[in-house]
């Protein structure tokens, strides 16, 4: 496995941080969650379940991710015009709430589509590409796409469409919220970003 060394550790080492300075924070409440999240139903269907491809599932994403994704939304450090309105009265007890309630629905299952990608998202989550410096995605993610609460986000399950889409954008510099990724995502061809994210959306 490739790993990133002194970068990964401070990133790691901040993760730590922040989770730690979170353990103060008052407890979410996740019925107060499902009344905000309401507005969220259009997109992302009333549990966060599997809607339009285009959107990701929130349903049991980490709610430390899902908190800090609203926060950066309202704060424009992650662009989108649509989330940046929705962000955009939300106070911090109302994201730790959405972000609850979310995180407390049981995720389903997705699958792959395309059979001939498959083995080489696998390699390439599992084993990286080491002539690349590109790391391995289970030693952040995991190697069922769990994810690390309050560090890394779930991935298993994900829509294939979103996926491809915010590596696109990470390789692109369209997604600017996440130095990592945009660092590993600026190794990856198209080709190498469909694989993953069709693999991706098979892990459970």
């Amino acid at each position: 496995m490739v790993r990133f060394g002194a970068a990964f550790a401070l990133a790691a080492l901040a993760s730590w941080a922040h989770a730690e300075g979170a353990a103060a924070l008052p407890k979410a409440d996740a019925a107060k969650g499902q009344e905000k999240a309401a507005a969220c139903l259009g997109c992302h269907t009333a549990d966060g379940s599997r809607g339009s491809p285009a959107n990701p599932i929130l349903q049991g994403q980490h709610p430390e991710y899902l908190a800090k994704q609203l926060a950066e939304f309202k704060s424009g450090k992650r662009a989108n015009a649509i989330m940046q309105g929705m962000a955009a009265t939300l106070t911090e007890d109302d994201m730790r709430n959405v972000a609850a309630f979310f995180a407390g629905k049981q995720a389903k299952p997705g699958f792959a589509k395309d059979k001939t990608l498959v083995a080489l998202g696998e390699k390439i989550y599992r084993g990286g590409i080491a002539d690349r410096a590109v790391p391995a995605c289970a030693g952040c993610h995991s190697p069922n796409g769990a994810g690390i609460p309050a560090q890394n986000p779930r991935l298993g399950g994900q829509h294939a469409d979103y996926t491809a889409a915010q590596l696109t954008a990470f390789r692109d510099g369209v997604r600017k919220n996440n130095a990592i990724m945009t660092a590993v995502a600026a190794k990856l061809n198209d080709r190498e970003i469909k694989a993953l994210a069709d693999y991706i959306a098979g892990l459970h």
